[in-house]
């Protein structure tokens, strides 16, 4: 069967990978149904819309099935972010295992920080297939599915860290009339309501509109909370003919009391701030109600034309963002050992005011043709992007955040005489009066620091069919990268950083299929990791010592296979893998920053998807991830944050050997739901997730820990259906995030949800 290179809806904006598929979560029967052409003529094209898989990639750089395709995608659906209760990007992510989340601080923005494949993913974020560079906490309402690529895909987004992408595929209009409305109450102040409505407008012509709006508390957790509303909305014409056109857009705001902090480390056995975090009571919030805020917003436009030339596709997206992240939150710091030696904790501030501009458009075509023998099927274009950013933050008078006794972090006691910048680590008090003596203030924004990243791009790729049972993919990328940061400086001239630089990647796959419904693949990409590759929003900013290097490249080798069995209702996928970065920045015996380190992971991943019977679903998948820190530079024999004081001299690193931070060696992930005949589905699942470390000296981490959640639904009438969710099922204490210096953040306690969802 040809590749189908027109789809009976329009075409949802891109992913940025070919990709096999390691973990998807949906039934075949949802499929089908999500498939319906609803009030649209069926055509012959309609038949075939997904052929051999379950689930379609948005992307037009897909240019074979998944089954066929010699890399690793996993693929979370609408239904099962919906069976699973989630409400942010966090939530969803976690029925992908081995995709863990950093925490943020000073340097890197607080906001979604994944990590994938022990590479911090970060700036590997993409909305409908393009880059989406501003931090924030992301929302699931305006979601079709979300699509995770593994390993480095430089070949295929441009600059990458080298783990993988992730990509948020956007709601667009179909010729269906249908409204889904969902109002949810539950614990902990829980109250969401969403508004899916489409409506076919005319001949070809539909509108669709997403609603949320949604608040609660933290479960297991005092004072903070979350806040936020969003709307999308959409219209789309040509939908049954060659020449369509989608124009959408996304807003988004949230106003949190953000819990961002959770609790320091340290080892009571050796009074060390060392060790795991240390838990006085999970309930404790150390943060200010009258001093501490996050708020976000995203405003992101786009068009997306398209014209069918009869097997072949011509297609423009274009998109303006723009994003902001403003915080002030409570970091429970403790570089002074306060809470082991005095039984208090310095209330530590972290800040940012960043607002992010960016300007996307890519120009593809797609299609498939025949030399002599070998069919081909193609993807070629061309991208153009531009990010700015600028990057300020917050002023704190009344004496600022040290404690005014001592003059410094140390709290040897609490209370109105440390101007409440230190509390009480057993019983902290987050109704403490600070604001009245402590104005805060934005920072000069004539002072703000400044980014303008330019990328410009080529990208082809080719699917080349030899036979029935071999294929070979091959892709190809050129980028052209310019970044520069200004930094003003009072009375004096702005300091300028820059990197400019233009990076080769490719990928190349071989497959054979030793059946119809089988293929047993090897492949090889790579990845470019430029400086500043982040906007000025987390670990990968520009600096005096990065500026002029190259981009440190990682390589990629994989060999998988995957099979769809009982008539591709089970879908099986296995691979092990090799990631190598050679030439990482590290700092060398001179005290510069080189290209000179290196960097590996080697990996198992297995995945299970689809129906057992037709009433029974299951999904699941496990990860092994052995990483290492093979060459991490030299260190100075003097702690020192900068350069190496007398005496000290520059001594080969210590830490060579560990394993890289937020990178678990065995994670894990179960979901199941059965249909019972009267109306009355129940399900469950559990996550396991090994124990990870903080920091490259392996001396602080969070432990393993598993979760288990539980759903069900009853079918009051064939539109109308009760929902339940009870997450984290026995009240587990466990931590999501680990940051590399002062603390780890703490999940959320046991919450119940209860949903009347509606369909008409």
């Amino acid at each position: 069967m040809n590749h189908i290179t027109s789809r009976k809806y329009a075409p949802r904006a891109t992913l940025l990978a070919t990709a096999t598929l390691a973990a998807g979560f949906s039934s075949l029967s949802a499929q089908a149904a999500d498939a319906d052409s609803g009030d649209a003529p069926a055509t012959e094209l309609d038949k075939v819309q997904v052929r051999g898989s379950w689930f379609a990639p948005s992307s037009p750089k897909f240019t074979a099935e998944l089954l066929d395709t010699p890399k690793s995608v996993s693929v979370v659906t609408e239904k099962t972010i919906q069976e699973i209760g989630a409400t942010n990007l966090v939530d969803a992510l976690r029925m992908v295992p081995g995709i863990t989340f950093g925490a943020g601080e000073g340097g890197n923005s607080t906001g979604d920080r994944p990590f994938l494949r022990g590479f911090d993913g970060q700036s590997n974020m993409f909305v409908d297939g393009l880059r989406d560079v501003g931090t924030q906490t992301r929302e699931v309402f305006d979601l079709e599915q979300l699509e995770v690529v593994k390993g480095p895909s430089s070949a295929y987004g441009g600059r990458d860290s080298g783990g993988g992408s992730i990509n948020l595929v956007s709601k667009t209009p179909k010729l269906k009339n249908e409204t889904n409305v969902s109002m949810g109450v539950g614990t902990d102040s829980y109250a969401r309501g969403t508004v899916d409505a489409n409506y076919v407008l005319g001949d070809g012509i539909a509108a669709r509109l997403n609603l949320l709006k949604h608040e609660s508390d933290i479960a297991g957790r005092d004072a903070a909370n979350v806040s936020r509303w969003g709307i999308a909305p959409s219209i789309a014409f040509g939908l049954n003919g060659p020449l369509q056109l989608i124009a959408s857009h996304y807003h988004l705001e949230t106003d949190d009391l953000p819990d961002a902090g959770g609790f320091p480390y340290g080892n009571p056995a050796t009074g060390t701030t060392t060790g795991k975090p240390l838990v006085p009571n999970r309930n404790n919030y150390y943060g200010l109600k009258d001093r501490d805020f996050q708020r976000t917003r995203a405003d992101i436009s786009t068009i997306d034309a398209s014209y069918d030339l009869g097997g072949h596709k011509l297609r423009n997206i274009a998109r303006l963002g723009n994003t902001s992240n403003d915080y002030l939150w409570t970091q429970p710091d403790d570089s002074k050992n306060n809470p082991l030696q005095y039984g208090t904790l310095w209330r530590r501030t972290n800040n940012r005011a960043i607002d992010t501009k960016t300007f996307a458009d890519q120009l593809s075509l797609t299609g498939a043709f025949q030399t002599g023998g070998l069919k081909h099927s193609y993807s070629a274009g061309v991208e153009y992007s531009e990010e700015k950013s600028s990057k300020g933050g917050y002023d704190i008078g009344g004496g600022g955040t040290n404690n005014p006794i001592s003059n410094n972090q140390v709290c040897k006691t609490t209370g109105a005489a440390t101007g409440y910048n230190c509390t009480d680590f057993y019983n902290p008090n987050p109704n403490d009066p600070w604001s009245a003596t402590h104005p805060v203030t934005r920072t000069n924004k004539a002072l703000d620091v400044e980014q303008t990243t330019k990328t410009k791009s080529v990208y082809a790729f080719d699917t080349i069919e030899l036979s029935e049972k071999w294929l070979v993919n091959l892709g190809l990328r050129w980028d052209d990268y310019d970044t520069e940061q200004v930094t003003p400086v009072l009375n004096k001239a702005p300091t300028v950083l820059r990197n400019s630089d233009g990076f080769l990647n490719y990928q190349a796959g071989v497959v054979f299929k030793p059946t119809a419904n089988g293929s047993i693949y090897l492949s090889y990409g790579t990845s470019s990791t430029p400086p500043g590759m982040d906007s000025g929003e987390g670990n990968d900013s520009i600096s005096a010592a990065i500026q002029n290097l190259k981009p440190q490249e990682t390589r990629n080798y994989e060999l998988g296979t995957k099979w769809d069995l009982f008539d591709k209702r089970l879908n099986l996928t296995a691979a092990i893998f090799h990631t190598e970065m050679s030439n990482a920045r590290v700092v060398i015996d001179t005290g510069s920053t080189q290209n000179a380190g290196k960097k590996a992971i080697s990996g198992v991943e297995i995945g299970v998807n689809g129906q057992i019977t037709d009433r029974w679903n299951v999904a699941g998948g496990y990860t092994y991830m052995d990483s290492e820190l093979k060459d991490n530079g030299f260190v100075c024999s003097i702690s020192s944050r900068t350069g190496c004081p007398a005496p000290g001299v520059w001594i080969v690193s210590p830490n060579n050997g560990n394993m890289f931070p937020n990178t678990p060696k065995h994670a894990a992930t179960l979901w199941t739901t059965y249909m019972l005949p009267f109306g009355l589905t129940i399900g469950g699942g559990a996550s396991y997730v090994d124990k990870q470390y903080g920091d490259v000296a392996n001396t602080k981490w969070i432990p393993a820990y598993t979760r288990w959640d539980a759903m069900a639904s009853y079918a009051i009438q064939d539109n109308i259906s009760l929902q339940l969710n009870v997450q984290n099922l026995t009240d587990k204490t466990y931590f999501t995030k680990a940051y590399a210096s002062h603390y780890a953040a703490i999940a959320p306690g046991r919450a119940a949800t209860l949903a009347l969802n509606v369909k008409f």
